[in-house]
């Protein structure tokens, strides 16, 4: 028979007192796969619970923290240079014993916590950082950057581009190495469309890189060496098989060979045989669908022909699901693409005008699910597919985790929280409209890379806040004059500490709308709150940390 612990040995482990927990971890040793999780309990003791207010810094554009938090990224106003801190803790002296007592001039300054490793020059005279957009590959330590000259609206047609699409005339990806700046690698994209803002057009899984050109269709598959170079792996899009283009050029020489023996023997019909072989060229301005494209038609064909076995009832469910919607199908863009593993892709397609808008939340869209190794469609759902959803629901950390970091494991779901998951079931019930509620749950995928953040404040099983206010998500919101507070779930549900943004008084200028970032270290009880107005003077920058 096994002992019960005493009362007085659950309480202590139940406690929320940091040395109790320290003693409990010396003495218990946690379950399986637990350990992470246990450590964490520890941000409930540690918080970032002093603020410096309107800190003196340099007029940067505060990026984010690299997930292992050895990096601070910025760029300047210009958006010309890139600026790389490095994270450190605050040291200073004082005489005084009080947690209360102001701090030193010299220890209420920016360099006291970031210390300045090197500044870079990325964009040439006609070029500008595209601010919104960083990847880090963590076992590498390097940084993917992105420059563009102005975007186009009206840009002139171009063979093979989808009319519609804006193109931009450089866009040029920087692989940079993290530790002391040296630029890698670059890959120039002209006359082209990537969307860029919080990495939307790009998506990284461990080494694998997918950057899909929205203005000609295409998803460029590059592979990242350990010696920091760009390798191309294949292009999906016109083509999905790396031998596809020799395949049709080779068929075009056999028809072009047999279209002039026939016109040698039959002068008369020289004209016919001259436009046979004219619409017989796989060139830009045929009626040759793209590879991609016609795996997606052929996947739906054979999902509607299999859903009836008597041959009337599939014609007639053909002429009604499927050739009666054929013209919207060949219409439809890729959007947006992400990894779910290394072999398989989850692609958005949808209309021109939802590719590039910012709010194209009603239109229709479609889900599909590639297989990169056989290229095949494997999976084809409508944006208001209950079993989708039930997948995100159940899931979704396979649709979220995209590093191989053990920090951005801890992101907090609905598939891994019960806190979260209620808050789920709770709009769910809530909702007027189930096929509504999944068209707006699914508007999230696929998801943007490494845009949330893994600190352990956003870490619903330790924290509740509100997420209208502040949430892991890599957004801009609006900012708030009051506190955003922190309450821990262990009970009593104590409050824990509180982030304000902008000045330590409010702001005396009611009238103008502000918004805020935050940028949270992935392991330490340190952020950063930036406030500023649409118009963009000046940023209040606050420094929240453990004192």
């Amino acid at each position: 028979m096994t002992k019960k612990s005493s009362p007085h040995l659950r309480g202590m482990f139940s406690s929320g007192n940091v040395t109790s927990r320290v003693f409990e971890r010396q003495i218990r040793s946690s379950p399986p796969g637990a350990s992470v999780n246990r450590a964490r309990k520890f941000y409930e003791n540690l918080v970032p619970s002093h603020t410096l207010y309107d800190v003196e810094c340099p007029d940067h554009c505060f990026r984010k923290f690299t997930e292992d938090g050895l990096f601070l990224i910025s760029f300047t106003r210009n958006h010309q240079e890139l600026v790389v801190y490095r994270p450190s803790w605050l040291n200073y002296s004082s005489s005084s014993d009080s947690d209360s007592s102001p701090l030193p001039r010299r220890a209420s300054r920016f360099d006291s916590f970031f210390t300045h490793l090197y500044s870079v020059n990325l964009a040439s005279a006609n070029e500008l950082i595209c601010k919104d957009f960083f990847l880090y590959f963590p076992s590498r330590r390097f940084g993917l950057f992105a420059t563009s000259t102005a975007q186009i609206h009206d840009s002139a047609p171009s063979p093979g581009a989808v009319p519609g699409v804006p193109s931009i005339d450089k866009i040029t990806f920087v692989l940079l190495r993290l530790d002391d700046g040296v630029v890698l690698d670059e890959r120039v994209f002209v006359n082209d469309f990537v969307n860029l803002a919080y990495n939307m057009g790009v998506f990284m899984y461990d080494d694998l890189l997918a950057i899909l050109s929205l203005r000609y269709q295409k998803i460029h598959l590059l592979q990242i060496r350990d010696s920091g170079h760009l390798v191309d792996a294949r292009a999906i899009g016109y083509f999905c098989r790396e031998d596809d283009e020799l395949f049709l050029n080779s068929s075009t020489q056999e028809m072009m060979t047999t279209t002039n023996q026939d016109k040698n023997k039959q002068q008369n019909r020289e004209d016919d045989a001259e436009n046979g072989l004219r619409n017989s060229q796989p060139n830009a301005d045929n009626s040759f669908l793209s590879g991609i494209k016609q795996r997606l038609l052929s996947f739906i064909f054979r999902e509607i022909w299999n859903e009836e076995s008597d041959n009337t009832m599939r014609v007639q469910s053909l002429k009604k699901k499927f050739y009666f919607h054929f013209q919207d199908y060949v219409d439809l863009i890729i959007w947006k693409v992400q990894f779910l593993d290394r072999h398989h892709l989850l692609i958005k397609f949808g209309s021109v005008d939802g590719g590039v808008g910012r709010n194209a939340d009603h239109l229709p869209a479609f889900f599909a699910v590639y297989n990169m190794e056989t290229t095949d469609i494997v999976a084809f759902y409508q944006n208001s597919a209950e079993d989708l959803y039930q997948l995100f629901e159940q899931f979704s950390d396979h649709f979220t985790v995209s590093s191989s970091s053990p920090f951005m494991n801890f992101v907090t779901s609905h598939s891994n929280s019960v806190h979260a998951l209620e808050q789920l079931k709770y709009l769910k019930n809530k909702s007027n409209s189930f096929s509504q509620f999944v068209k707006k749950m699914l508007v999230s995928l696929p998801f943007s890379c490494q845009s949330q953040s893994p600190s352990p404040y956003f870490d619903q099983s330790l924290f509740r806040f509100d997420e209208k206010l502040i949430s892991a998500a890599d957004r801009h919101r609006q900012s708030s004059d009051n506190p955003i507070k922190f309450i821990s779930r262990r009970k009593p549900e104590t409050l824990k500490f509180k982030i304000k943004p902008g000045p330590e008084c409010g702001s005396a200028d009611g009238r103008s709308k502000k918004i805020c970032s935050f940028l949270f270290h992935p392991h330490l009880p340190l952020a950063i709150s930036i406030q500023q107005t649409l118009f963009m003077p000046p940023s209040v920058v606050n420094i929240h940390f453990r004192r």
